[in-house]
């Protein structure tokens, strides 16, 4: 199984990125899967997370209204749109399945998450 991350880069505040996350080697819609992000010198957290199915979504207070999550089974790919980026943005975002649980909790636990990518870098600044 695999996960890979891809679609960060440099953004002025206010911009818009869309990561993906395209998976192998496993059948999607039968997991949740999250992103995460991690800043430097900070604990890696829970950011968006898409239920088994497609049937629930959730977000951290920090982007509701600003990021949306999605994902087509078909293509085996979740992304995240994020529009108004902030700095307080910046950090490596991770995306991972959770091999515990279908649907997402309101805040996703990471040690039930688990075949994490190598995340992608976002950066905003002016």
């Amino acid at each position: 199984v695999q996960f890979v991350e891809s679609g960060g880069g440099l953004v002025q505040p206010g911009g818009s990125l869309r990561l993906s996350c395209v998976a192998s080697g496993l059948t999607l819609r039968d997991y949740a899967v999250a992103w995460f992000r991690q800043a430097p010198g900070k604990e890696r957290e829970a950011v968006s997370c898409s239920s088994a199915s497609d049937t629930s979504t959730v977000y951290s207070d920090s982007v509701k209204g600003r990021f949306t999550i999605s994902r087509d089974n078909a293509e085996s790919t979740v992304y995240l749109r994020m529009n108004s980026l902030k700095p307080e943005d910046t950090a490596v975002y991770y995306c991972a399945a959770n091999l515990m649980r279908r649907r997402c909790v309101e805040t996703p636990r990471k040690y039930e998450y688990d075949y994490w990518g190598q995340g992608t870098q976002v950066t905003v600044s002016s």
